[in-house]
């Protein structure tokens, strides 16, 4: 699997999830900042949730500061549900219930810990179709589409 995994700024918490893809045995494709860049943010997320639209990557995972600069920039791209997650709780929910394709987190809400266990439901977690859930993701798709054509 393909993870499309983008950040504005090196840190430790990016190096050990970096780690841990790599050790699921994810290729991971990194959107990262360009020398001195400082508004990176909202271009590594667009590049980053453009790769999973464009099926260059299946998933993607997006860190910024706070984690809400990535999450609004990537759900500005049509197909990408990009759910920001604190807690590996709310990471199974995005997964069950709305079917994100794209991971956000905050670099400084984040502990090592809280990562693993976050990435652990994610990748533990799929969609499961159901008559409520797919009709509130079709509903997505249709915000989409009108907005699209406007």
């Amino acid at each position: 699997m393909r993870i499309a995994m983008g950040y504005d700024e090196q840190t430790h918490l990016i190096d050990t999830i970096r780690k841990d893809l790599e050790k699921r045995g994810f290729e991971v494709l990194v959107f990262a900042p360009m020398q001195d860049e400082k508004t990176a943010w909202p271009r590594v997320a667009r590049e980053a949730a453009e790769a999973v639209a464009f099926d260059k990557a299946d998933e993607g995972i997006l860190l910024c500061w706070t984690g809400t600069g990535v999450s609004m920039a990537a759900n500005k791209v049509p197909g990408i549900r990009a759910a920001l997650c604190e807690d590996a709780e709310t990471a199974r929910g995005a997964r069950l219930w709305n079917n994100a394709n794209v991971l956000c987190i905050s670099i400084r809400r984040t502990s090592e810990t809280m990562a693993a266990e976050i990435l652990d439901k994610w990748f533990d977690t799929s969609y499961k179709p159901n008559e409520v859930d797919d009709a509130c993701l079709a509903m997505i798709e249709g915000l989409e589409a009108a907005y699209r054509h406007n």
